[in-house]
């Protein structure tokens, strides 16, 4: 039942709660948690949102849409409305029993728009009150709804939030719920990408993860101060680091000049040479080259002796690494965390290029063998995933700029933006978007320490490209 009870949280004011439940009854009965989702039971819930502009619709009008369309979005993705449990002999299912996710409708219509959008300042702390289950753990899917929608009415614009458990998707499927959602919301009957619930892949194993009585904790504090940003980057910026980490030797010719100067000395010939360097192969991927420039530059404003061993992690989709290959809209998890590894010292001595390199080195490597050798590996010695930076020289990197996430137009236009909430996120948290225009820029969300962004910040081999 609807509750009204109009809790004000910090910004925000509860109007109601309630459960929607999928529109028809699943015909899946249940689904066996992964080799790759089983370790996220010790993950928060993922908690991802959009911001968009002012609905054509009253309010009432418009939380009575988004309800129906979410009830009929679950009948397209009915293990989001069950629950987790766990069998006798250990194993950890999804029931897709139809209990429900959560529905909340909140108000912040003291905040507009462009009070909660301002460009190179770090993230609006209210976007951080749009999202359910703060701090919930996955393994809590076991009591609680494995998804919740918060609707968030603002002055001139509306916050769309949804928070889904970490160890029933990955960002792959998270990103087709929320799009299918949208699409519904829209006016669509027949829905664009249905998820594949078949398990039949190498990630679905007889072996039992052992839990505690009670289940997990977290594995990192979350209580440490931490300053976030969203940093923008144009696809003319990408393309210069994905240039220079393709091209050392033309680099160390220039060493002197930065990208102004560069472009000033080649004229159209560097644009020439840009385009060029996409024609290989094997070459190092524009997202590889930002992602060694992000590495360097936080490595750099952290201060560590050069004696320091540092680590940067990916996230890797592994469907179509594996062969044969699986379903694109397989729903679940189907990822591996690929980790690199440098001493601080080799990281910032050699230029961008050998970091990129390292990064494009250890993608490459990942192929089906790979990917097979690391289930084998969990399977045996089965744990939980280590998220969190223990030598305080991590950096961890999630999410994708090759998700549609401003595809989610829930009839009005796309989103303004894209925020996530309070979860997972620590020192060396970085999250990357697609840019709002769909011009091949990027955003990154940015976690770190007050005085790592500081440095970051000052660092002018970065900045010079960021927009």
């Amino acid at each position: 039942m609807p509750s009204s009870s109009k809790v004000a949280n910090e910004s925000v004011t509860i109007v109601s709660k309630c459960t929607v439940f999928p529109e028809k009854n699943s015909t899946i009965k249940s689904l066996k948690l992964s080799v790759s989702d089983l370790p996220m039971l010790s993950c928060q819930y993922i908690q991802k949102g959009v911001l968009l502009s002012q609905p054509p619709l009253p309010p009432n009008h418009l939380i009575s849409l988004l309800k129906l369309s979410l009830s009929k979005t679950l009948s397209h993705f009915p293990a989001l409305g069950g629950r987790l449990s766990t069998e006798a002999h250990g194993h950890v299912h999804i029931l897709c029993d139809d209990s429900g996710v959560e529905f909340i409708h909140s108000t912040a219509t003291h905040f507009q728009l462009n009070q909660i959008l301002i460009p190179n300042c770090d993230v609006h702390p209210c976007f951080k009150t749009f999202f359910a289950f703060d701090k919930t753990l996955s393994y809590a899917g076991h009591h609680q709804p494995i998804a919740a929608v918060q609707v968030t009415e603002l002055g001139d614009g509306v916050f769309i939030g949804c928070t889904v458990n970490h160890a029933v998707v990955d960002g792959t499927s998270f990103w087709n719920f929320f799009n299918t959602f949208a699409e519904i919301s829209k006016g669509i009957t027949k829905i664009t990408n249905p998820p594949n619930f078949i398990r039949e892949n190498v990630f679905i194993s007889p072996v039992v993860l052992p839990l505690p009585a009670g289940g997990p904790n977290a594995t990192f504090s979350g209580d440490e101060p931490l300053r976030e940003r969203i940093i923008h980057f144009s696809r003319d910026a990408i393309l210069k680091m994905k240039f220079r980490a393709n091209n050392p030797l033309w680099k160390q010719q220039n060493t002197n000049l930065n990208d102004k100067e560069m472009h000033e000395k080649t004229g159209n010939d560097f644009n020439k040479k840009v385009n060029e360097v996409l024609k290989p192969k094997s070459e190092i991927s524009s997202f590889q080259s930002l992602s060694a420039q992000l590495w360097r530059a936080v490595t750099r404003a952290r201060k560590f002796p050069d004696t320091k061993t540092t680590t940067f992690r990916m996230a890797v989709n592994c469907r179509h690494r594996l062969e044969p290959k699986v379903d694109p809209l397989y729903f679940g998890n189907l990822i591996q965390s690929i980790p690199t590894v440098a001493s601080v010292g080799d990281l910032l001595s050699h230029d961008l290029s050998w970091a990129a390199n390292q990064l494009h080195q250890n993608v490459v490597a990942h192929d089906n063998a790979t990917v097979r050798r690391g289930v084998k590996d969990w399977e045996s010695n089965p744990k939980l995933f280590p998220l969190g930076n223990f030598d305080g020289a991590m950096i961890t990197m999630g999410s994708s700029p090759r998700f549609p996430m401003y595809n989610n137009d829930f009839g009005w236009g796309r989103p303004m933006a894209v925020r996530s909430g309070k979860a997972n996120k620590f020192d060396g948290k970085i999250s990357a978007f697609p840019g709002q225009h769909g011009d091949g820029s990027v955003d990154l969300e940015v976690v770190l320490a007050p005085e790592t962004m500081a440095g970051l910040e000052r660092d002018q081999e970065f900045m010079q490209y960021v927009s």
